[in-house]
């Protein structure tokens, strides 16, 4: 058993050294990825929530519409889960830097903070997700990787107390949403 230990050792370590995407490590990679210019318009996506063991707990379709300025993108975003409950957040995204982004919303906790280097996005922020009648506060670790012909991929890590609870993933599409799609789905702002 002594000299297995070792070797157990450095399996473990090995494994705890190569799990986590670095965000340099995509940039220049193609098509180049900009949230402002993406989601300037209207885009739809198609979600599900999965807990910590795969199983599938939720599904939505969400509506989006983003406004650029130059300097900040809003960007609306209508969810309708399979349940049939509704839910709107609405961020406001600032440009930084290159490549690095600010963004607030009702529901977020301080600010989201997210780099993005070819065709990836890293968010990083705490949320306050609705639960039943009540809310919790988790923290999401948001990857974003666009596609060719505008497709972007979203796969999400939620966790609470650095313990994971579950993945969301989604697929965005660009473009104009069909009339009866989006009638009746997008409410105001309060």
């Amino acid at each position: 058993m002594t000299r297995v230990l070792p070797y157990l050792l450095v399996v473990l370590l090995s494994l705890g050294a190569c799990s986590s995407m670095k965000i340099d490590d995509f940039a220049g990679t193609d098509p180049d990825f900009r949230p402002e210019t993406y989601f300037a318009g209207p885009s739809r996506a198609w979600g599900m929530f999965e807990d910590r063991f795969g199983n599938l707990k939720r599904e939505f379709t969400v509506d989006l519409q983003g406004d650029w300025d130059g300097t900040t993108l809003i960007l609306t975003e209508d969810f309708l889960y399979s349940d049939g409950e509704t839910e709107q957040r609405i961020w406001h995204i600032t440009k930084t830097g290159d490549g690095t982004y600010e963004g607030r919303a009702d529901d977020v906790v301080g600010v989201a903070n997210g780099v993005a280097r070819g065709k990836a996005l890293n968010w990083s922020y705490d949320l306050m997700l609705k639960v039943g009648d009540s809310r919790i506060k988790v923290s999401f670790d948001d990857w974003m990787f666009l596609q060719p012909d505008g497709v972007l991929i979203n796969r999400a890590e939620v966790s609470k107390f650095g313990i994971t609870i579950g993945t969301v993933t989604l697929f965005f599409q660009k473009g104009a949403l069909p009339e009866s799609a989006s009638s009746g789905r997008r409410k105001t702002a309060a």
